[in-house]
């Protein structure tokens, strides 16, 4: 299995607020369809009076078994048309993303 990270920061026109409402209401089912992609979580700060809010707005991991089937989904319709709908709530030069080796040790 292969992970994809993605780190994303909003647009500077949109609230937390908004930007959240965005990704889980139409961005999230978008990556959902991705063919072959096997999991999908993501990651948003939580509340934390003790330290400053992180520089990134959200952390998604998505799986699949692949490269190969990864790099199908990004080219299916599915993602291209998840791939144009990051303009719409994200900051595309702050935002980066990687294949990532996991390493769970517990």
């Amino acid at each position: 299995m292969i992970t994809f990270l993605v780190v994303l920061h909003r647009r500077a026109d949109l609230t937390v607020e908004q930007f959240v409402d965005y990704l889980e209401r139409v961005h999230a089912p978008m990556a959902e369809a991705l063919p072959g992609l096997v999991g999908y979580v993501h990651f948003l700060p939580a509340f934390d009076p003790t330290r400053p809010r992180p520089l990134w707005d959200a952390v998604i991991e998505l799986d699949w078994e692949s490269v190969a089937l990864m790099e199908q989904a990004w080219r299916s319709p599915e993602g291209e048309t998840a791939t144009k709908d990051l303009i719409h709530f994200v900051d595309l030069e702050k935002t980066s993303w990687s294949i990532v080796d996991r390493n769970v040790l517990r």
